[in-house]
């Protein structure tokens, strides 16, 4: 557990050493919801809480991908990767300690939006039902995370950034989480239940405002964690085989 928290202080510091990546990580949930939540949906407690929720996802997706997908891929470009793998060690302290650490990212990039709908929205939330939504979130990270992991083993610094990108905004924007329940365009709702961003936020609407989640999309959040979380291993062995074997 030492060696586990040792890498988790490595990597913090590494990260906080450019400040711009730890703003931007929280940058475009609190922005969505400074110019959409708070004006459009702040005085009602209902939308407010749904609202929140979304963004909190938001958040969530946000950080995974970028902090594992250009992190790892990053981290791989350095000679110092290759270095650790040949520790006696092995790979257990290494890969915990950047999962610690992009679980603390994650909760640095949801502060700001709990923050605005607390002061700033009509949000409501009781103690046990922010634990659950707290809960639920952690969940919802699953598929985000393997989608991460896998983009940032399978491809190089660039390639990373930019396919990250790529599915950031498709799966925010498909899976409604710029719209409240049932208020997407039809083309949206159509393809939502079949996204990990649209059963993610429904875990989040049940735990934090009564709302009760489609099979379907509970049913795909699960497909779509079991395929990246097979295609992120299949991505880590063939690049430890690729540079080690």
């Amino acid at each position: 557990m030492s060696l586990v928290l040792t890498h988790v202080k490595f990597q913090f510091l590494e990260t906080i050493r450019i400040p711009v990546a730890v703003v931007g990580n929280a940058f475009f949930p609190a922005a969505a919801m400074l110019f959409f939540v708070v004006p459009f949906a702040g005085d009602d407690p209902v939308a407010a809480t749904f609202a929140t929720g979304s963004m909190a996802t938001f958040a969530v997706m946000s950080s995974c991908l970028f902090t594992y997908g250009v992190g790892v891929s990053e981290d791989r470009a350095q000679p110092w990767d290759p270095y650790l793998r040949t520790l006696p060690a092995g790979p257990w302290p290494r890969f915990a300690g950047r999962m610690l650490t992009g679980l603390a990212f994650m909760g640095m990039a949801l502060v700001p939006v709990v923050l605005i709908a607390a002061l700033l929205t009509e949000a409501t939330v009781s103690p046990l039902g922010l634990l659950l939504g707290l809960g639920a979130l952690v969940v919802a990270a699953l598929p985000f995370t393997f989608l991460g992991l896998l983009i940032g083993y399978a491809l190089p610094s660039k390639a990373a950034l930019a396919v990250a990108q790529i599915l950031f905004f498709p799966l925010a924007f498909g899976g409604g989480l710029l719209t409240a329940p049932g208020q997407a365009p039809g083309f949206i709702e159509a393809i939502a239940p079949f996204l990990p961003t649209r059963g993610s936020v429904e875990l989040v609407w049940a735990a934090t405002g009564g709302f009760t989640p489609r099979v379907t999309s509970l049913v795909s959040l699960a497909v779509w964690t079991a395929v990246a979380g097979v295609l992120a291993a299949w991505a880590y062995r063939r690049d430890e085989g690729r540079r080690f074997s």
